[in-house]
């Protein structure tokens, strides 16, 4: 076998607010055969998320930062196309934490074979996958909602939000989501079947949100932060339980954010607020994995992806994250 040229894409600096393209670099490297207990892959799907964001920055976190001239790592769906593993044959799907590059050289025991492979195959990096999972673990585990009670979902129209939202659906709770754009809460109410969707960058917002809530807001699930957690936060009912999964609007940010102080109301209103993490949850998998595959199956749940074509921009694909490109979970196609 003659070498596999794999291009990748490393982080060549540090961002200093939102990341530009001179943060990246795209290189080509070659790989070798596989050596025993090895896979050469070839990268189908990759994911783009939010958090990467975070692992840009040189600063303690619940994972160590991507480190520099090293390609962006994170999951993808990819294709065994040598093996050097008596489990794992020429293709094979596999799910993977290749990141940013088109073929890479792994050890067997970092890869997971995908059986049965879930159709279409990229619900393996959404609704069947991480994604599905965070929302599952952030609402059900942390804020435990009840039939009747009103669940708040900011980034309603991401890939975590719209499960989180289904969920609460599933679960009995009256479910108002917060997105970018009209069309996307249209969305959320008319294919979702959220009660009420309010659009964060309407000047009437906050009497928006006061009408969508006309009961209060009891369980609150934030991938967003900023104004619009202030402004849900005034809304919250008493023994209000907050998951902190997200917050993307600050994540660009080069100075600290200043906001109000929510310890007063989180103390009047005797409420929880929780951050989590879901990689925290990996003994439960299973359990959030069938119950997902159930609900599914069932018709209960249903999965919404943007998916950008072209390695090649894969970079753009991210920054679009920002500017809220993606309704549902952004996927790139590796072509």
């Amino acid at each position: 076998m003659s070498d596999t040229q794999a291009s990748r894409i490393v982080l060549a600096k540090r961002p200093t607010g939102t990341p530009a393209q001179d943060c990246f670099r795209t290189e080509t490297v070659a790989l070798g055969e596989p050596a025993d207990g090895q896979v050469l892959v070839k990268t189908r799907y990759l994911s783009v998320d939010p958090y990467m964001r975070g692992r840009m920055n040189d600063v303690k976190s619940y994972v160590p930062p991507y480190r520099l001239d090293e390609p962006i790592s994170g999951g993808a769906i990819c294709e065994v196309i040598a093996s050097r593993a008596s489990h794992l044959q020429p293709g094979d799907l596999v799910l993977t934490q290749t990141g940013w590059q088109t073929h890479a050289l792994l050890a067997a025991e970092k890869v997971r074979k995908l059986d049965p492979v879930p159709q279409p195959v990229t619900l393996a990096l959404g609704l069947l996958g991480m994604t599905g999972l965070t929302a599952y673990f952030g609402l059900i585990d942390i804020c435990d909602p009840k039939p009747g009670e009103t669940v708040v979902v900011s980034g309603a129209a991401g890939a975590v939000g719209m499960v989180v939202g289904q969920i609460g659906k599933i679960l009995g709770c009256r479910v108002v989501g917060i997105a970018g754009s009209d069309a996307k809460n249209r969305y959320l109410t008319e294919e979702l079947g959220f009660d009420a969707a309010v659009n964060y960058k309407s000047p009437t917002f906050y009497e928006d949100l006061k009408r969508a809530c006309p009961d209060g807001v009891d369980v609150y699930f934030d991938n967003v932060g900023g104004p619009v957690t202030d402004a849900v936060m005034k809304r919250i009912n008493d023994f209000a339980r907050i998951s902190v999964c997200g917050q993307i609007s600050l994540y660009n940010l080069s100075e600290p954010d200043v906001g109000p102080r929510i310890a007063p109301i989180l103390l009047t209103r005797k409420a929880k607020m929780q951050g989590f993490i879901v990689g925290d949850y990996h003994a439960r998998f299973p359990e959030g994995m069938a119950q997902l595959s159930k609900w599914y199956n069932d018709g209960k749940l249903k999965s919404e992806e943007t998916i950008i074509k072209g390695f090649d921009r894969t970079i753009e694909a991210f920054l679009g994250l920002f500017t809220g490109i993606n309704t549902g979970k952004l996927i790139v196609e590796v072509e």
